[in-house]
């Protein structure tokens, strides 16, 4: 079977000039409850901020499910392209395509297998684990489909061959069991031109709840360019992640990237906030989408808000940054990251 690698494809970093960002709009489901809830009206609220935050710099496209798109089209406003297809969540991270291009004017994406995170005892998936290859048509992309169960939100690559990685989202017996590490890693470097993995052990506490993804690496860790990666990092000794931080930047200022450097670490210090509703919260800065021009920053009405857009436009000089308010994103499990999923132009 022909790989995209082979053909000459690869996963751009995410700072390469994007065509669009794709977005799914927030149905009725175990994570947002019912049909004019608070819950998933608060959801659909903020989506909507988050899109119309993109929209500023680049085009957006929401996908709704059917009978969805008046009340969408109401909250999104003008600009923003809309399509129906059935969906089960919203988070167009993990159930689109991974988008890859040739460098000569080519399209293509990685239709990974999901299967609800692990197939979590809330979640149902059959039509989301459709949705990577609708969204691949829609966009013209030729499709590379893959056996391995993947998400969006568990891969960042520094697009010069490094990928970083989860032990316990690929390696999860629930996504893929009996794959050995090396398997996983010829497959992931096979559908993303990339040709070495770092591993990280685990991820944030909070992501190993109900809710949470076991792992995501989108919240812990992200290139900012190669050979330069920024670590959520939880300054607060008494939060699990205290520890949890300290270990992974160790391990990821030990690591060298595909093309030997040796890994710059930047410190992105967690908000204050380490608790809603008196559980823990893994509130991450991390979880941000990059467009053209453009930063989409998760904001939680903190005073390390401003901290961090500072240090996110000393990262990126060249970008203007957009705080909005994430809280109600994190408290359904991810983030504006994990919502949003960028097309790069061919």
């Amino acid at each position: 079977m022909p790989t995209p690698a082979a053909d000459g494809f690869r996963m751009p970093p995410e700072w390469a000039p994007h065509e669009r960002t794709w977005m799914a709009w927030p149905g009725p489901n175990a994570t947002f409850g019912a049909e004019g809830g608070e819950t998933l009206t608060a959801a659909r609220a903020a989506w909507a901020a988050v899109a119309r935050a993109v929209r500023q710099y680049e085009p957006v496209t929401v996908v709704a499910g059917p009978g969805q798109l008046t009340g969408a089209r109401a909250l999104l406003g003008a600009g923003i392209d809309l399509v129906e297809r059935p969906l089960d969540d919203a988070w167009m991270r993990d159930i689109g395509p991974t988008f890859l291009t040739d460098g000569t004017g080519r399209l293509a994406a990685v239709d990974w297998r999901f299967n609800g995170w692990g197939a979590q005892e809330w979640a149902i998936w059959d039509h989301d684990a459709k949705i990577a290859e609708q969204v691949a048509d829609l966009a013209g992309a030729r499709r590379y489909a893959t056996p391995l169960v993947n998400e969006g939100g568990g891969i960042h690559v520094d697009g010069e061959g490094t990928v970083l990685l989860t032990e316990t989202v690929q390696l999860d017996p629930g996504r893929n069991p009996g794959r050995t590490k090396e398997e996983v890693e010829a497959e992931i470097h096979a559908h993303l031109g990339t040709t070495k993995a770092i591993w990280l052990p685990r991820g944030l506490s909070a992501d190993y709840g109900r809710f949470g993804t076991r792992g995501h690496v989108d919240i812990v860790a992200a290139f900012a360019r190669p050979g330069v990666v920024m670590l959520h990092t939880q300054p607060d000794p008494a939060h699990p992640d205290h520890a949890v931080c300290r270990e992974l930047g160790a391990l990821l200022r030990a690591s060298t990237d595909a093309r030997g450097r040796r890994l710059e670490v930047v410190e992105v210090p967690a908000p204050t906030v380490i608790e809603a509703d008196g559980e823990p919260v893994d509130y991450s800065y991390l979880n941000h989408l990059q467009c053209n021009g453009g930063i989409v920053l998760c904001a939680f009405d903190d005073p390390r808000d401003a901290e961090a857009a500072a240090l996110f436009r000393r990262l990126f000089p060249g970008r203007t940054v957009t705080l909005v308010d994430a809280r109600t994103i994190f408290a359904a499990g991810g983030g504006i990251h994990c919502i949003t999923q960028q097309q790069p132009a061919a």
